[in-house]
């Protein structure tokens, strides 16, 4: 690892203003992730600001049928918390399902969805639950955040603040892990509303995406025979060691069909 600063910052007009001096920095939240790059030195921040002592960017509030949470709320308490539990269970349900428990403990939803792993989880339920990212400057469908492979909308210095989510009528996640990292080989959000279905997949592709045949067959019959004759092409799938691209595609269809039979 390469030598850095480390700052601590109370709140968030001074971890912005510390951000815009070193072009540089990067934010850190749960550092699950961004350690991991830079022991690799495959990145070399100069600065490294700490969001940790900032509370309001944690925490989980429920008003009527929408969901915020707060960047710097851990997994584990996405996963353990009654409000997510009854507002959005897909959402909860995900957040268990998150890499091992020391992660879950120590990763945020904002750190997760700022960095967007190929590969995450939370990604595919941002974009299954059309969520919005607020930020320091503005808010950000989820369908406009995700750009590619760890690459979103955020600019310069901008920060996430918080997500916000409406409810759905159903919701869940399916997963197939690989056994070593428990990132997603492939993942499946579904959320259906009164308006539409929503499925969203994760770590099939270079960046998460939506799978519009199966969102299609959803709207009008909500069932997980409607999806047995959807036909999902390899092309553009992610190949390598663990999953090659015909096997990935068989996989999305059968994550998609477990998410169905086990929203709620």
């Amino acid at each position: 690892m390469y030598p850095f600063a480390f700052q601590h910052t109370k709140n968030i007009k001074d971890s912005v203003s510390a951000k815009k001096e070193h072009a540089d920095a990067k934010y850190i939240a749960g550092g699950q992730s961004l350690i991991g790059v830079m022991k690799l030195r495959l990145d070399q921040p100069s600065q490294l600001i700490n969001l940790g002592l900032i509370p309001e960017l944690a925490g989980i509030c429920v008003e009527g049928s929408t969901l915020t949470i707060g960047a710097m709320t851990r997994h584990a308490e996405v996963a353990a918390s009654a409000d997510v539990k009854k507002c959005i269970p897909g959402l909860s349900q995900l957040a268990g399902l998150i890499a091992d428990r020391m992660v879950r403990n120590m990763g945020t939803i904002g750190g997760s969805v700022a960095n967007n792993d190929p590969s995450a989880d939370y990604p595919s339920a941002l974009l299954g639950l059309n969520a919005t990212i607020i930020t320091n400057q503005r808010e950000i469908k989820a369908d406009d955040f995700f750009l590619g492979m760890f690459e979103t909308a955020l600019e310069g210095s901008e920060l996430i603040q918080s997500i916000r989510f409406t409810a759905p009528i159903k919701s869940a996640y399916a997963k197939f892990k690989h056994p070593a990292s428990r990132y997603a080989v492939v993942g499946v959000f579904v959320a259906q509303f009164a308006d539409e279905v929503r499925v969203a997949v994760t770590g099939a592709g270079s960046s998460v995406f939506r799978l519009s045949e199966a969102e299609k067959a959803l709207s009008s019959n909500f069932s997980a025979d409607a999806l047995k004759a959807i036909h999902i092409s390899a092309d553009g799938l992610n190949s390598d060691f663990f999953a090659d691209s015909e096997y990935r595609a068989h996989l999305i269809k059968l994550m998609a069909i477990q998410a169905v039979n086990q929203a709620k």
